[in-house]
């Protein structure tokens, strides 16, 4: 199955980021502090229609690693992969690499 994003919307493949401390116990996300997630932008929708009928283009392309506000993307689950939905305006950064 393909998903397809519409206006501003971005489909991300969440990063798992497990964190090992010093004595070997493996912390995972849930165990940690709140912080911004990450994760690799899958697909991006067209862009946002603005009130003058043009459409603004999605500053982020397929293949960025992106930083997000926790609480901000919808899960969906496709071909057994966990997805997020996230809108532009939730991005708060690219990572460069």
């Amino acid at each position: 199955m393909n998903i397809r994003p519409l206006g501003d919307r971005v489909i991300v493949k969440p990063a798992s980021e497990e964190e090992v401390t010093k004595s070997g116990i493996v912390l995972p996300d849930s165990a940690k502090e709140e912080k911004p997630e990450k994760g690799e932008v899958v697909a991006v929708g067209p862009g946002k229609i603005l009130e003058n009928g043009s459409r603004q283009d999605i500053s982020v392309s397929v293949g960025d690693t992106i930083v997000f506000a926790k609480y901000a993307p919808n899960e969906i689950k496709v071909d057994g992969d966990e997805l997020l939905i996230i809108r532009e305006e939730d991005i708060m950064a690219v990572v460069e690499n």
